[in-house]
């Protein structure tokens, strides 16, 4: 496969709400071009084991609001922070089988499973949801088997993953590129669009 037509790769996790954001714009974006001879591997970037602690669904809540008010009125219409799991390693495990079948079946169930908990309130926490979402796309998985999810993990940090989401392209690496995200002197958090970064990324990506 030339870097042409090969595969933009994004290390994420699938509770982060910005690393939703930045695949779901590359995707739109990608299809109005109607370049799908480039797919998007989605990689496991587990946030609870990089930062050695379950995920705080709470501050989510509060990300998502914030997100929300800022850049993205149109999504995260139905998030439900009170089955926000506190733990997406079977998700991710999921997803990482997902991969295995074909890139475009890896895609497909990356996005279904981040439409199901932003935008469908879905309980991602519950593993019958998840069999539900690998019987739809044939995909077999054992939500207790993390060797890939670690894996990489472990490749990432290899490859410099600063978080979620990190871009690879053919030519370089971009992360968190459709957003900047900060916070101001009292500590409240600052997410503002980043279209000029956004546009060089994707030009990148298909150039």
């Amino acid at each position: 496969m030339n870097s042409s037509n090969a595969p933009i790769e994004v290390f994420a996790d699938i509770g982060c709400p910005f690393a939703y954001i930045g695949i779901k714009r590359l995707a739109e974006y990608r299809d109005r071009l109607e370049r799908n001879d480039r797919p998007i591997r989605v990689r496991a970037w587990p946030l609870e084991v990089v930062n050695n602690k379950p995920w705080d669904r709470e501050f989510v809540a509060e990300e998502i609001a914030v997100i929300r008010a800022a850049v993205a009125p149109d999504l995260f219409t139905n998030f439900d922070a009170n089955v926000f799991p506190t733990s997406f390693m079977p998700a991710l495990v999921l997803a990482a089988a997902a991969n295995r079948v074909s890139d475009q079946i890896g895609e497909t169930v990356s996005l279904e499973l981040r439409t199901l908990l932003f935008e469908n309130g879905a309980d991602l926490g519950d593993v019958e949801v998840l069999r539900s979402v690998a019987d739809r796309f044939g995909v077999a998985f054992n939500p207790d088997d993390t060797t890939e999810v670690l894996a990489d993990h472990g490749e990432g940090m290899s490859r410099g993953v600063i978080g979620s989401p990190h871009f690879f392209t053919s030519t370089g690496s971009w992360f968190c590129p459709a957003l900047t995200v900060g916070r101001d002197e009292q500590g409240e958090l600052q997410v503002t669009a980043n279209p000029e970064g956004f546009e060089r990324f994707v030009e990148e990506c298909f150039a």
